[in-house]
């Protein structure tokens, strides 16, 4: 009993969290487990009572801005890392698609919270990134923007998205 005892606390010493920073708050995160310390997505939950995270003063949630970016940006990527910094070769590949066509374009940070991950998951009923939506609809990931910029059907759904105004 004791030995077992030991392991458990040793186990617990040697295995420290690494504390992370999000836009949105502070949580922990296991090395060895890969897991986040709280539960966010219980596939056995109903949607309705999951915990939604609400920002500070106000009542809206995170899913509420996914909508919102989708809303308001004529074409919006959630992806791992920035534009100007993809974390992965996907994003990487979306990105360029996009740029190739110089139309302007929101885009979200999908590793800096779980919650928005999931969020964005939710709304698009797609398990992986990137995800792009144009004027409201979800188009799919970079494979998909891939086939569509070969096939010239990425240029038909980018009619009537005005270029950004030319800098000097």
């Amino acid at each position: 009993m004791a030995r077992a005892l030991s392991r458990i606390i040793f186990r617990g010493v040697s295995e420290p969290s690494i504390y992370y920073r999000s836009s949105v708050g502070v949580g922990s995160f296991n090395r060895e487990r890969g897991r986040y310390s709280t539960v966010t997505g219980d596939s056995d939950t109903h949607e309705d009572f999951q915990p939604t995270r609400k920002l500070e003063g106000g009542n809206i949630s995170v899913k509420d801005i996914v909508e919102q970016d989708i809303k308001e940006n004529p074409v919006m990527i959630y992806m791992k890392g920035i534009p100007d910094a993809p974390r992965c070769g996907f994003s990487a590949l979306a990105v360029r698609v996009l740029k190739e066509y110089s139309v302007p374009f929101g885009a979200r940070n999908i590793l800096e919270d779980q919650v928005l991950k999931d969020s964005v998951k939710a709304v698009s009923a797609w398990p992986t990134f990137p995800q792009i939506f144009i004027k409201g609809e979800f188009i799919g990931g970079s494979d998909i923007i891939l086939n569509m910029h070969q096939s010239g059907e990425l240029k038909e759904k980018f009619m009537g998205i005005t270029p950004p105004p030319a800098t000097e």
